[in-house]
């Protein structure tokens, strides 16, 4: 792409950004942060927020089969495949504002921008708000970019909500979802009427920061195996009154097998393999538990991350081994539940190129690099669509309330986006 002056934006874009971000957060905040829950009310305020601006500015508005938001903007040719901007509008719960929803916000702004100066893109471009990106609620991700590929099961209807156990099919049906549909594995979208998916999201890492850069582009997406509701079972007993050798502690053991799983991950991260392992959840039941007892059950999670499928599946094996031999040596059972899997995903490298292109003829500063969270671009990439994703400079981290998107950074990676939406390739 030829260098080209880059647009710099006025107080008046500055302001607009930032007003959009404030009413997003205060039609969603919670006693800290912002909750957001899939398929919940405030998501569906935040989408109906964006929905009410775009009508206000004569966007065309509409929600399809799984309740996700449509805005369009046609394009010169109608009846070519659509470029697609999306991301996800829900959040995990007390989270930070920006984690989904700047990539939504992002597309809104490119196409208030080319409605505004008469600008008709080359192709139609639609901005799609999904709904249930998040695990945190129940238990699986991608729930809006599923449906739209006819992928989600009657089993992952059945998913509970993390706090009111009622199953997603429920909230999905209050949300104006067609479960119907969706539960008979009919896709909503069809993948050949999209040239593009394009989605900017935070950075939820500290790379950008520390390297000084506000925008990256996206090589690819790490996949993931996850136990959501893993449990250790052993024998209650007295603290006082059981010796060693004869306890069958859930503790004790859920912590050796997580050791031993962490020293794996360190030797494979020596031999340079790509991998990430967390256990968010270690608990023993609120009900039993007393400083004086033997846990006779630890409920936990592991989540498994990696760029390679193959890696997956062995440290996969790798786990399974040693709960048989820390179930043999400590005398306990593991049940380690349903497995979720998340296939990892690749941009296209086309794209990639030409978000480069753009960077470069911007003089933006950027650098390419793989993203460690999941996002729902890996759904449409796994899916034979061209998709990319522009990250976005952002402090301490994500998935907490203490989020820090430099408004003038996000409107530097959306500056980068409208020329990808808007220009011939």
């Amino acid at each position: 792409m030829k260098a080209q002056p880059l647009h710099t934006p006025s107080a008046a874009d500055l302001a607009e950004a930032a007003q959009i971000f404030d009413r997003l957060r205060e039609l969603t905040a919670d006693v800290v942060g912002v909750s957001r829950a899939s398929y919940g009310p405030g998501e569906t305020r935040g989408l109906e927020l964006i929905a009410d601006i775009a009508r206000q500015h004569g966007l065309d508005v509409a929600w399809d089969p799984a309740a996700n938001l449509l805005v369009s903007l046609p394009g010169r040719e109608t009846n070519e495949p659509a470029v697609l901007i999306g991301s996800h509008m829900d959040s995990v719960p007390r989270g930070g504002n920006f984690d989904g929803a700047a990539g939504i916000i992002a597309g809104l702004l490119c196409l208030l921008r080319m409605k505004r100066s008469g600008k008709v893109p080359p192709r139609t471009v639609r901005v799609i708000g999904l709904r249930g990106e998040e695990s945190a609620w129940f238990g699986i991700c991608y729930l809006g970019s599923r449906a739209l590929f006819g992928a989600l099961t009657a089993e992952d209807l059945a998913s509970r909500h993390r706090d009111t156990s009622r199953p997603l099919s429920e909230y999905m049906r209050e949300s104006g979802a067609a479960v119907d549909l969706i539960l008979a594995g009919r896709p909503i979208l069809d993948p050949n009427a999209v040239a593009a998916y394009y989605e900017l999201h935070i950075e939820q890492g500290p790379v950008m920061v520390a390297r000084n850069l506000p925008v990256g582009i996206v090589t690819g997406i790490r996949g993931n195996i996850r136990y959501p509701a893993a449990k250790c079972l052993g024998e209650a007993g007295h603290s006082g009154a059981v010796p060693r050798w004869l306890r069958h502690d859930a503790v004790l053991a859920t912590a050796d097998l997580l050791h031993r799983m962490d020293e794996h991950w360190r030797v494979l991260l020596e031999r340079g393999t790509d991998l990430v392992m967390t256990a968010g959840i270690f608990s023993t039941h609120p009900a039993e538990h007393a400083a004086t007892r033997i846990p006779n059950e630890v409920t936990f999670s592991i989540d498994i991350r990696s760029q390679d499928k193959g890696t997956l599946e062995s440290v996969r094996q790798l786990l399974l081994q040693e709960c048989a031999a820390v179930a043999r040596e400590r005398r306990v059972e593991f049940a380690l539940g349903r497995l979720l899997f998340t296939e990892p995903a690749h941009m296209d490298q086309a794209l990639v190129r030409r978000l480069g292109s753009i960077c470069d003829g911007l003089g933006v500063p950027t650098e390419k690099m793989p993203s460690g969270a999941g996002h729902d671009a890996a759904e449409f990439a796994n899916h034979e669509i061209p998709s990319a994703m522009i990250f976005i400079r952002n402090e301490h981290g994500s998935h907490n309330p203490d989020e820090a998107m430099d408004i003038a950074d996000f409107l530097l990676g959306t500056e980068v986006l409208y020329h990808a939406v808007s220009e011939d390739d």
